[in-house]
């Protein structure tokens, strides 16, 4: 059975565009895409190619008008006025979105440590104005509805059939359902590889003592926001930054800019410190950390 990326998926494209929109996002219904409903629409496509374990998918992105447009609007801050057509500013903004989902997707996707994943990359290969009708004929396509505070918004999703069963809750496609394909990975339990497992999967090697004392950076991150230029340009002491961390979420632990594990800020003797809340196993560990 493949690992059902679904919800991670899910989460991160809420989470982004909640960060790059500024308004509180969330993913209201998916249902088989009805083609006719876009007929008389323009959309934004954007192919993004994925490489894991051995295979590279594609998911394309359909961005309809009233989507797009939407997007470019509040990625300005809600500057101007809203454009009725979709032109090349618009592609632009919804090409930095959906390749900022599929990079925290991925960040997350690696994060835990999933056997038939590994590491999963992203690249959007391109971004270009279609005519709805494009989609009669287009197979494994999904439309989700997002809600952007009260709005609902179309958002389109289209699958690779490689792809499919990592998305088994979207799709309703199990690994046993796709015919075997000679370049196909064999598909690995994750049982063992949860990021947040204690037990490590692989005993550590005895010559791996001789780099105990290697010295790593470890950081930890209180939250994050994608903010404008023009925003950063008039910072000026006594500034506040709004993060988009809840003062009860965990907080990240990187060792070397790469996420290992989450916990909660503690003080020791006067100082802060970090208690682990949970981490991921041995193995996780020193393959993230280039190790």
């Amino acid at each position: 059975m493949a690992s059902d990326l679904s919800n991670i998926f899910k989460e991160e494209l809420s989470n982004t565009l909640e960060q790059l929109l500024s308004k509180s996002a969330q993913i209201e219904d998916i249902v088989a895409l009805v083609s006719d409903n876009f007929d008389s629409t323009q959309l934004v496509e954007c192919i993004v190619k994925f490489d894991f374990k051995g295979i590279s998918p594609k998911i394309s992105f359909y961005i309809p008008t009233l989507t797009a447009t939407k997007f470019e609007y509040l990625m300005l801050g809600g500057m101007g006025d809203l454009k009725e057509h979709i032109d090349d500013e618009i592609t632009d903004a919804v090409n930095e979105i959906i390749s900022n989902i599929c990079g925290s997707f991925c960040t997350s996707a690696n994060a835990q440590g999933l056997g038939d994943i590994g590491t999963i990359k992203s690249e959007v290969k391109s971004s270009i104005i279609i005519e709805g009708s494009s989609l009669e004929n287009k197979t494994n396509i999904y439309e989700m509805i997002v809600s952007l505070d009260d709005e609902k918004l179309p958002f389109i999703i289209c699958f690779d059939d490689m792809i499919l069963p990592f998305f088994s809750s979207i799709t309703g496609v199990n690994s046993d359902e796709i015919e075997t394909r000679s370049e196909t990975p064999t598909v690995m339990s994750n049982n063992n590889y949860n990021m947040y497992s204690n037990q490590p999967t692989v005993q550590t090697p005895k010559n791996l003592e001789l780099l105990y004392n290697i010295k790593l950076k470890l950081s930890v991150r209180l939250g994050t926001k994608v903010v404008l230029l023009k925003d950063i340009l008039r910072w000026d002491v006594g500034e506040i930054i709004e993060l988009e961390q809840m003062v009860n979420e965990p907080l990240e632990v990187l060792v070397n800019g790469v996420k290992i594990g989450v916990g909660e800020a503690v003080i020791v003797e006067g100082k802060f410190g970090l208690k682990i809340k949970k981490i991921g196993n041995e193995d996780f560990r020193l393959n993230h950390i280039g190790l």
